[in-house]
Formats: structure tokens, C-alpha cells, sequence
């Protein structure tokens, strides 16, 4: 799942050598008890994966395609530089999809290895599943983040549109692109946000007297789950019931077919126009999948683009409205349409995370029990734009709850 090795070039002096693990270590002694544990940065010495579509200085940026190397470089991304000043050691570079789009990379479900990962940042969810790295860097754009953490069982975040910056990282289609990461409970993703996003707030997890209202978004988003993740769905609302949640059915998104055409129109324009250069350079090298996003786009013209927007920006409105209408805190919903499919040629759909990721909202997907087969599920946690530190103190308090549920996490299984 790890594919390059990192260098120092740029990173300071808790970033590791060149070769591969055994430098990783070499770097890891280097830097231990240089200070005392009081005076050490927030990720001092915990070792991180970079999805593959983000610069680090040192470690070649090949993006999951054939394209040269040197054709992708850029300066290294600003959340690496945040890592590295905050004690991180840069691991390696993660496996992604072609370009963060569709096309999957190599890499495979730990739970099952006939299984896929998710994507398109398969590499960083699987290398934390696997215990290769307790922290990795991965991008959503539609649901690149939230569904490869409930297909491999950990902890996924997708901030807030805008609240951490994108420089440094090949764009897929930038109204959407949003960096986020991975790792095994709430307080390891809220640990590495409060030195990832711009003007963190720390928060303390609600008690039981300020638990968020929870609202259920019924209607035809909700009906695209499959039945195994509805009824898992079904009994984790239940199950915050008993735990002193309330829990409401929020009727929306009655037109949800024309959110799927209008988001898909703005993405596919986008992904387009980052690809003219090197599409019309290397085209015959990119793959089937990302090439047929690419051409799709190529059909979409500015007035029907600048439509699109026009109903993005209606729909964001009408569910800012929706959930104060309804006084809801946080919505939830199934982290996916079901357990990882037992197929390497796709990386799943990311239909369950859509609409949250055309509103710009933040989400967490948490473990949440397993399928029939031993599959992870998760739960996906939305919160409001901007109130990621609130989504995380909210989290925490359900995580509980789901840990303390029978059969929560299940183990990691290799056939």
C-alpha cells in the first residue's frame, strides 16, 4: 500500500531518510527523547501515509497512472508541511485511484482480500485497517474519504470545504476536492485536525445533557442503501435511542436524482479542464475509467456548467433550511450502500456520501458493526458547514456507544 520512500528534503527534522522502512526507523530512534514529552509537537514521531495525488517533497507523485513522474511534480502540499512541523515521520506514499477518480489501484480490503477497499483513497484507508500507519492523509471529492473507511472499519473525516487548504495536491474537480484522513477512534482524527485545519477550536465531547438532536434524512437518498445497510442502519438509530439520543426523520431531498445529474455535471467539467494539458499529452496512457470521465466532460459546456453551480448553491440553501427547520444537529446515515463488494475492478459508489459532499458539509464515518459475510459497516456522521469541531466532539460520544454495542469492531480477516 506504501509505494515510495520518503526524504528530508523540506520536511525538518522529524521526517525520515530515504529507504524505505528501515530509514523510517532509523529517523523514529534519531528523533526520540530529543525533548521532553511535555515540549513535544502534537504528532511527534507518529508516522503517516500521503495518498499519492499530494506532493511530498522527495517522494515521486505518480497519482495511480502511467504518466512520467516529472510531469506531475509540484511544491510539496501545505498539509505536509503542517504534518512535519507538528513531529509527524512521513511513512510513504499511498496507493490511489487513477487521479482520484475511478479507476482502482492494487491495493485490497484487509478484512478480505477478495475485496475491494474502497476509493479512490484506497491505499491511506487499507495501510490504517492493516496497522501499517495510525494516521494517513487521503481527498475526497464525492465519497473518497467516508466509504473506504466503512468498507476497511476505521475512522474517516472529511472536513469542511475550504477549511484546510489544497495546495500541493492534483486537483480532481476543485468546487468539491477536500483533504481529510484516517485513523482508529475519533481522538486520533481529532488530534491531527487540531494542526491540519485552519483555526481549530478545541472541543470537549457533549456530555449526555448536550447530546446533538440527530436527524434522519428519509426519502430517495435513504432508499439507495442497500438492505443490509439499512437494517444495520436501522438498529444503530436504536441504538442511540436507548443511549439518550434524539433521534428525528427529517423528509428531504424529494429530487435527489437531479442533485446526482447536477453534481455530476460540475464534476466531470471539472475533472475536464484539470486534465486538458496532460490529456492532450499522454491520453493514450490514461485508463479506460478516468478516460471516459475525462470525455464526458468534454460534452459539458460553460452555460450548462454555470447551471449546475446555480443549483448547487439552491440545494446547499434548501438543507441549511431543512435541518434548522427541523432542529437538527447532526444528520446521520449509512457510510455506504453496504460491505465491501468482492470486486477489485471497482471501488464501490460513493452515492451515500454525495449529497454531504456537494453541500460542502463535514462528515465522520465510524465503525459501526459488520455485514453478515464479517464486513466492516460504518455510520456517517454529518455535521453543519464550518462546525467540524463540534461534528468531532459529537462523535466521540457516539463512538462510545457503538464500542459498547455487541460485535462493534470486527477482526481482520486475510482470506
Amino acid at each position: 500500500m506504501t509505494v515510495s520512500t520518503p526524504s528530508t528534503r523540506g520536511c525538518g527534522p522529524s521526517c525520515p531518510k530515504p529507504g524505505g522502512a528501515a530509514r523510517l526507523l532509523e529517523a523514529a530512534r534519531a528523533t526520540a527523547g530529543t525533548r521532553e514529552a511535555a515540549g513535544r509537537p502534537a504528532l511527534y514521531g507518529v508516522p503517516v501515509g500521503i495518498k499519492d495525488i499530494v506532493h511530498a517533497d522527495g517522494l515521486p507523485t505518480r497519482a495511480g497512472s502511467a504518466l512520467p513522474p516529472e510531469v506531475l511534480g509540484g511544491r510539496q502540499a501545505t498539509v505536509v508541511d503542517r504534518l512535519c512541523a507538528a513531529g509527524a515521520l512521513i511513512a510513504g506514499k499511498t496507493v490511489t485511484a487513477e487521479f482520484a477518480v475511478t479507476a482502482p489501484g492494487p491495493t485490497r480490503n484487509p478484512h478480505h482480500l477478495a475485496h475491494t477497499p474502497g476509493g479512490s483513497s484506497s491505499g491511506s484507508a487499507a495501510a490504517v485497517a492493516a496497522g501499517m500507519v495510525p494516521l494517513a492523509i487521503g481527498t475526497q471529492t464525492v465519497g473518497s474519504m467516508i466509504r473506504p473507511a466503512a468498507y476497511c472499519g476505521v475512522v474517516g473525516f472529511k472536513p469542511t470545504y475550504g477549511r484546510i487548504p489544497v495546495d500541493g495536491v492534483i486537483p480532481n474537480a476543485a468546487s468539491f476536492d477536500t483533504l481529510g484522513w484516517y485513523a482508529t477512534d475519533v481522538a486520533g482524527i481529532a488530534l491531527a485536525a487540531s494542526v491540519l485545519v485552519d483555526g481549530w477550536r478545541t472541543q470537549r465531547p457533549a456530555g449526555p445533557s448536550l447530546r446533538p438532536v440527530l436527524g434522519v434524512p428519509v426519502g430517495p437518498y435513504l432508499e439507495r442503501a442497500g438492505d443490509e445497510a439499512l437494517g444495520a442502519f436501522t438498529a444503530q438509530r436504536e441504538l442511540l435511542r436507548a443511549s439518550g439520543y434524539a433521534v428525528h426523520e427529517v423528509p428531504v431531498m424529494d429530487d435527489f436524482e437531479q442533485i446526482v445529474a447536477q453534481l455530476f455535471t460540475m464534476n466531470r467539467y471539472e475533472v475536464a479542464r484539470a486534465h486538458a494539458d496532460w490529456f492532450a499529452r499522454f491520453g493514450d496512457v490514461y485508463r479506460p475509467e478516468t478516460t471516459a470521465a475525462i470525455r464526458q466532460g468534454h460534452t459539458i459546456g460553460d452555460t450548462d456548467y454555470a447551471a449546475a453551480r446555480q443549483r448547487r448553491k439552491a440545494f446547499r440553501a434548501r438543507l441549511a433550511t431543512d435541518r434548522a427547520a427541523a432542529g437538527i444537529d447532526l444528520w446521520i446515515a449509512p457510510s455506504a450502500t453496504g460491505p465491501a463488494p468482492a470486486d477489485l475492478t471497482t471501488t464501490g459508489t460513493s452515492i451515500m456520501c454525495l449529497p454531504w459532499s456537494n453541500a460542502g458539509l463535514p462528515a465522520v464515518s465510524l465503525p459501526a458493526g459488520h455485514a453478515a459475510n464479517g464486513l466492516p459497516l460504518g455510520l456517517q456522521l454529518i455535521g453543519n458547514f464550518g462546525a467540524d469541531e463540534e461534528l468531532l466532539a459529537a462523535a466521540a460520544g457516539i463512538e462510545d456507544v457503538l464500542n459498547a454495542a455487541p460485535n462493534a469492531r470486527p477482526g481482520t480477516r486475510t482470506s
